[in-house]
């Protein structure tokens, strides 16, 4: 190891402490964190909260308008977004971290105050409203094809380092999912490339320094990875390094570029919670139907020996895109949501459904669930439900208590209140409009019939009578 590497993070540490300290850090027990009662979700300010979210893009802190965007958000009951550390220049408004020099050229030594301070003002106004945030430090798709070329890290365009020195090529034209870029290598574990992680780890810390003081902050090492296992580990250990020198808590996790839950990828996450301390399965939204319950519920049950909050970030379909229809995106978040997930958001368009209307009424409807029921003190309890067909309903329940029922396009089915008794009384919920109608009681102590009022997507609420 290079003998000045102490030194400098013997500095970079007492950088930290004295700007946690002049910025006051909250106390643990009131940051984001796993919940005490029902450690499958999430409790923020000392209590349990539900996350939804949707919007519409994904490194939110580079938007113009970004203020404006929060503020629709959290009128429609939205608390969670996903901000990606990105950079590149899909849209124009995007800046990079570094200082462009005179020649054109970028200083890895130096920073773009601009990026710092938009990345500042989205934690400031995320704070004031509620809103947790889940940052990708690592963006794949940054630094392959057309976004290398441009990219500050191309030895082409910045004073720090050649080709020859830092190992890289002018030109990495494959999909990033084939896992060439040496940049996802430079760990000591791995190709042990100190010149690049120096940069590297410069850039993680100066990120740190926002966000680390502030309550609402969740952290994803990168976007759908396909990287090695060591890359992570040695990330998701620096983030949890320096938060402990300043005395707060974080929580971390990486998201997998493996569509199948039960393929080996997701074992990194599923089989460390003492490296991964939550898990994010935005994958498995590439799944439909029954088989996206099925597979949802599968990882819920493994991992039921050490329950931790888990998180789906993206969620895929809008009409248009490349990963199914609106209706897709739609179900995919209901059956989360339903099915125990502890946060879920629309993925930004045209890959999902965003902030637009259809979201926003998603949002709406299970702000209005909520203002009913606490999904945290229920459990999914698919046996209560007969004469059901894949995919037609879903329920999660506090037995003798309290039931929601999801049903993705009309239909009808029994639910087993054999067991208890008393009377119920049942109110929907239209997903599209957010608006409720009452349906009537329910008598205890057999089988009940449920029929939604139509097609569509619907949400049963189904309370014990006071």
């Amino acid at each position: 190891m290079n003998t000045k590497t102490p030194v400098i993070l013997s500095l970079v540490v007492g950088c930290l402490a004295t700007f946690a300290s002049e910025t006051n850090p909250v106390a643990n027990d009131l940051r984001i964190r796993p919940c005490k009662a029902n450690p499958w979700y999430w409790q923020y300010e000392g209590k349990p909260v539900m996350l939804l979210g949707g919007s519409k893009d994904d490194n939110l802190f580079q938007i113009p308008d970004l203020k404006e965007h929060l503020d629709e958000m959290a009128k429609a009951g939205a608390n969670y977004i996903r901000n990606t550390m990105s950079d590149r220049p899909d849209k124009g408004f995007e800046v990079y971290p570094f200082k462009r020099l005179s020649n054109g050229k970028y200083d890895l030594e130096q920073w773009n105050n601009e990026y710092w301070k938009r990345f500042a003002n989205m934690l400031t106004w995320t704070h004031e409203r509620g809103i947790i945030v889940q940052i990708e430090v690592w963006d794949r798709f940054d630094y392959s094809r057309e976004n290398w070329e441009k990219h500050p890290y191309n030895p082409a365009n910045n004073v720090n380092y050649s080709y020859e020195a830092s190992g890289f090529a002018p030109r990495y034209p494959d999909h990033p999912g084939q896992n060439k870029q040496p940049f996802f290598f430079t760990t000591p574990r791995q190709r042990n490339n100190a010149l690049v992680l120096k940069y590297q780890q410069r850039f993680v810390d100066e990120m740190l320094r926002y966000s680390l003081p502030h309550p609402h902050v969740l952290y994803c090492i990168d976007n759908e990875t396909s990287g090695e296992e060591e890359w992570a580990v040695y990330w998701a250990e620096f983030i949890r390094e320096r938060a402990r020198a300043i005395g707060v808590d974080v929580f971390v996790t990486e998201m997998w570029d493996d569509w199948n839950l039960r393929g080996p990828q997701h074992k990194r996450t599923f089989d460390h919670p003492e490296r991964f301390d939550f898990v994010d399965v935005s994958q498995n939204n590439h799944q439909k139907g029954q088989q996206h319950w099925d597979n949802f519920q599968w990882a819920k049950n493994y991992l039921s020996q050490r329950p931790r909050p888990i998180n789906t970030v993206k969620t895929y379909g809008a009409d248009g895109g490349r990963f199914g229809t609106n209706r897709d995106g739609l179900e995919r978040w209901w059956r989360h949501l339903i099915g125990g997930a502890a946060a879920v958001r629309f993925h930004r368009p045209d890959s999902g459904l965003g902030f637009s209307e259809p979201a926003a009424a998603s949002i709406r409807s299970a702000r209005k669930a909520l203002s009913r029921v606490k999904l945290w003190e229920m459990t999914p309890a698919m046996e209560l439900l007969r004469e059901r067909e894949d995919n037609e309903a879903y329920v999660t329940a506090r037995p003798g208590e309290a039931y929601v029922l999801y049903f993705p396009n009309g239909g009808a089915v029994q639910l087993d209140l054999s067991k208890v008794s008393g009377r119920y009384e049942l109110e929907w919920i239209d997903v599209s409009t957010s608006q409720s109608r009452e349906g009537g009681a329910i008598a205890g102590g057999a089988m009940a019939a449920i029929k939604a009022p139509g097609a569509g997507h619907w949400v049963a609420v189904i309370l014990k009578a006071k």
